[in-house]
């Protein structure tokens, strides 16, 4: 019986260690303004569920932002999202580059 090795996958200490590599993965900007557009309707859909009430609506969350940064990285970037083999870290450097973003610190 035959074995398949497992895929080499990198690993991080911290996500202080894993951020440049994020951003590395994060390099086209169209990828980067998507992931920002999902980041703020995020926030939006949040948002409306809390002051209508409408609660259902934060069903929509993962569709919405994982939507808009997966079409950034499969039709602009052209890699896989680090989500798939760092999920907690991407989930963290999703809202640190939005900050940098905003705040000038990364180009959009």
């Amino acid at each position: 019986m035959s074995h398949e090795s497992a895929p080499n996958i990198r690993t991080f200490s911290s996500f202080k260690e894993f951020y440049p590599y994020y951003l590395d993965e994060h390099r086209n900007t169209t990828c980067r303004r998507l992931h920002l557009c999902g980041s703020l309707l995020v926030l939006a859909v949040i948002a409306t569920a809390v002051v209508t009430g409408h609660y259902q609506l934060l069903w929509c969350i993962p569709l919405i932002g994982y939507g808009f940064a997966w079409i950034g990285h499969f039709f602009f970037e052209h890699n896989k999202p680090a989500t798939f083999k760092h999920p907690v870290y991407s989930f963290i450097g999703d809202w640190v580059m939005a900050k940098d973003m905003l705040t000038g610190r990364i180009p959009l």
